[in-house]
């Protein structure tokens, strides 16, 4: 590794914690006056045990006088599940409110239905959260630990608890608003969106019907105060009062740094003990690169182009030897190509997107926008992708350009569509709302076959015209016959050992974005994960290089597609991961909810796979025409 190269990943080191407190630029604070309401909306509720989110109203709760309005929503939100309405609690800017009946006017209670009871129950024992916001703030739920008093924050609102086998519903709902004066204009901003939630039977509310805004009274304690059951005994409806408080205190922070709470959920240490992690990686790799090209390369190359040892270098090394078929083309040329156009499509869309988030466009205040960018990064690449596939094939002497471009604009998003709308036919059934609709599915198959597919032909189209690219030697006409090799040179022995160090360098980052997708946390801190890519991708070159480097020496020239699996070779050491996570910090038992955890993994790991298959080709590919090129051929 170049001093450079150290120096820039000092800076970008120095610049994470700044990056990190970098928001969605062009959005602007809201501002109200006193007295001016504020909308609460809500978004869904979610379960880390069933992974199934559901819309608010799924449950049986009060709607507005004025009727449902569900916000217009980006495609990220809706393949997310995000489902943002309205809600009918009333909240005005610094006006406190002591106890309000929601819905209903005071002694006429919600009747809750027995079928609506045992919905209340299911999603009670699943472990449900209801998300809400203010002002795109969403609402968290303090957690205090009693014996080290420190404090912690959760996503949401528990729907509701199980005590003594009974299920009870959080009925009352404490917000805790914080607001902060702009420059003593008497104009204020929402900087905090706090909720503590009580459970208390109707026996324990006093009604008030004098006072139109505080027209009920909570019992003095309300820790203490007899919880309200979610099941009526009789099976009959279960009266219920759903109620609802504010307070309004004022606040220091400032409107750029109301996330902190939500962003201090991850221990950012974790993260540089990654990346000390990796960079010891990556100076192991790059050691043992340096000692194969210094040492190893440099001497083989001196004495095959020292004429009076050539015949001594013939027996000393292998590599030589085959050069009249290292070229020789891989079998299966358009599925190869077509693997290498989707990888270079992921591998575009990947750093395009990290860097956007890096810079703080797409951070988790600008909701859906991370997923949206992605797809129409990945389908803005095509053209590319398209152009490199198309050079390789016509270079390994392919001739239906036409079918290898199709082959490229499928594979991978056919393999995720179809994968996808098998899995959304589980879904549909559990009425979630994270079934992705009809008409998202048609702007998705417009986005892949209007755009994507279209730009992968023109690319093909440009790359193929030119000329193939030179090799520094021919290829045979007869092929070498290739000598038994060594147990250590077994395919899959060299993926798992050649796939382990890249899955060491990056797997702590990993379990942060496994928890931001599989334990609604949000994941923030891009700078770091940009250079956790940087570190994948120099780890993912140098160690095909090296497991090559063997093979060729042990006279096996079939590198083509051994490049792909020994580099992607990451991907299985992943998907054990995946399987490790889902036993120890899930707690997922239901077959739908495992179905979905274990097929969006493989989705994953097939992204994955392809993303790091491509790098370790192109490097390889490099690798071998700068030391063939180095050599004299007679």
């Amino acid at each position: 590794m170049t001093s450079s190269t150290l120096i820039a990943i000092a800076l970008l080191c120095s610049s994470i914690g700044v990056l990190d407190g970098f928001y969605v630029p062009g959005v602007a604070p809201v501002e109200f006056k006193r007295g001016d309401p504020i909308e609460i909306k809500a978004v869904k509720i979610t379960s880390t045990r069933t992974q199934l989110p559901y819309e608010y109203y799924s449950l049986p709760f009060c709607a507005p006088k004025n009727g449902t309005f569900y916000k217009s929503e980006n495609l990220g939100e809706v393949l997310r599940g995000d489902r943002i309405v309205n809600t009918p609690y009333d909240v005005r800017m610094a006006e406190d409110i002591d106890c309000h009946v929601l819905c209903h006017a005071p002694k006429r209670p919600m009747k809750w239905s027995f079928n609506q009871q045992n919905i209340i129950l299911n999603r009670i024992s699943h472990d449900y959260y209801v998300h809400l916001l203010v002002d795109n703030l969403p609402c968290a739920t303090r957690i205090v630990n009693p014996s080290t008093n420190n404090v912690a924050f959760e996503h949401g609102y528990r729907l509701g608890f199980i005590r003594d086998s009974k299920s009870y519903i959080h009925n009352h709902l404490k917000f805790i608003l914080r607001y902060h004066e702009v420059s003593n204009r008497g104009v204020y901003r929402v900087v905090g969106f706090e909720v503590e939630t009580y459970s208390i039977d109707k026996s324990e509310l006093s009604l008030r019907d004098n006072d139109p805004v505080n027209n009920c009274q909570l019992p003095q304690n309300l820790l203490s105060a007899k919880p309200q059951p979610a099941l009526e005994p009789s099976n009959g409806p279960l009266d219920v009062y759903l109620t609802y408080s504010v307070t309004w205190k004022e606040s220091e922070i400032s409107w750029a740094s109301r996330w902190d709470i939500y962003l201090a959920m991850t221990d950012v240490e974790i993260h540089w003990f990654s990346i000390i992690n990796s960079i010891v990686v990556i100076f192991f790799l790059t050691g043992l690169v340096t000692l194969i090209i210094i040492r190893t390369l440099r001497r083989d190359i001196a004495k095959y182009n020292a004429d009076d040892a050539a015949d001594e270098a013939i027996e000393q090394s292998g590599w030589k030897l085959v050069h009249g078929d290292i070229f020789r083309p891989p079998k299966y040329p358009r599925l190869f190509v077509a693997t290498i156009g989707s990888g270079v499509q992921i591998f575009l869309m990947s750093m395009i997107t990290i860097l956007f988030a890096m810079l703080g466009m797409l951070s988790p205040a600008s909701r859906g926008a991370l997923m949206t960018c992605a797809i129409f990064f990945y389908a803005a690449m095509g053209g590319i992708a398209g152009f490199v596939s198309a050079r390789i094939y016509k270079t390994i002497r392919g001739r239906r350009w036409k079918k290898a471009a199709f082959l490229t604009g499928v594979l991978y998003p056919g393999m995720v569509f179809s994968a996808c709308f098998f899995l959304n036919f589980f879904i549909w059934k559990k009425s979630s709302s994270g079934a992705v609709p009809f008409t998202t599915m048609l702007s998705l198959l417009f986005i892949w076959f209007g755009i994507s597919l279209p730009l992968v032909y023109l690319g093909y189209y440009i790359g193929y015209k030119k000329p193939p690219i030179q090799n520094p030697v021919r290829t045979n006409q007869i092929p070498r016959q290739i000598p038994e090799q060594l147990w250590y040179m077994n395919p899959v022995f060299s993926m798992l050992v050649a796939g382990l160090l890249p899955f060491g360098a990056v797997f702590i980052e990993l379990f942060f974005i496994f928890t931001a997708i599989w334990q609604n946390q949000f994941y923030y801190l891009f700078g770091f994960l940009f250079l956790v890519f940087i570190i994948l991708v120099i780890s993912c070159a140098q160690i095909s290089i090296v497991m090559i480097y063997f093979q060729l020496c042990a006279e096996n020239y079939h590198w083509w597609w051994r490049s792909l699996f020994v580099s992607g070779g990451s991907a299985i050491h992943m998907f054990l991961y995946s399987i490790f996570y889902f036993m120890t910090k899930l707690q997922i038992t239901e077959a739908v909810p495992t179905l979905l955890y274990f097929g969006y993994s493989a989705i994953m790991v097939v992204t994955f796979w392809l993303l790091t298959s491509t790098i370790g080709f192109f490097s390889v590919y490099f690798f071998i025409k700068k030391i063939y090129s180095a050599i004299k051929i007679d």
